[in-house]
């Protein structure tokens, strides 16, 4: 796989991972809670890293070609997202003390694994786009090492980037209250309409 192929998976991956969504609304309420960013990074890599060995071991191509299975994971993820989106809605993080922080460590990394597991966009990236940068002929590296490659490089993208967003949530929001209350509600409403939409277009996609 040439550079140039690298660099054009790089700038579409860091465009899709730098869209707001659920990752971002999680990372920003670990945060803002006092919970560990690192914990609920690792977690949130965790699932994509799950995705990439799918991916690699060819799971993910028989999931592409089983409408009945894609259907039901996309429905799963969508559904997720709802409930993720009203929870975040009636409970809006808010800055709290530093030593509310891990009581629940394993909880911060699991709902991290399982919100990027579930979540759509994962599943957009590994089943649409990243085939798409995967070199068939006269390639130099096996098409499982090539998605596995790709699929590294999206979750030293993801980690990067919801570092600095768990970050900078803590830093910016930390000490407004209101404005906490204000980014959270508008992630919580973006997840869950962007649920609803989903579960609405491929249920009626099944009718």
């Amino acid at each position: 796989m040439d550079s140039g192929t690298l660099i054009s998976f790089l700038a579409v991956d860091l465009l899709l991972v730098c869209v707001p969504g659920a990752d971002w609304a999680y990372v920003i309420g670990a945060g803002l809670r006092g919970r560990s960013v690192g914990l609920a990074v690792t977690g949130l890599v965790s699932g994509y890293a799950l995705h990439t060995a799918l991916a690699a071991a060819g799971l993910a191509v028989l999931v592409a070609g089983s409408p009945a299975l894609l259907t039901a994971l996309t429905v799963a993820g969508a559904a997720y997202l709802v409930w993720l989106g009203w929870s975040v809605l009636r409970r809006p993080a808010v800055p709290q003390a530093g030593e509310a922080v891990e009581r629940d460590r394993w909880r911060v990394f699991l709902r991290g694994a399982t919100i990027s597991g579930l979540n759509p966009k994962g599943l957009l990236l590994y089943l649409s786009v990243l085939p798409q940068f995967l070199v068939t002929h006269d390639a130099r590296l096996p098409v499982p090492a090539q998605t596995a490659g790709l699929g590294l490089l999206h979750m030293a993208c993801c980690a990067a980037v919801y570092a600095t967003v768990g970050v900078l949530a803590r830093r910016l929001l930390g000490a407004r209250p209101a404005a906490a209350r204000a980014v959270t509600r508008t992630s919580g409403a973006a997840m869950l309409g962007i649920g609803a939409f989903l579960l609405v277009q491929r249920l009626a996609l099944g009718g």
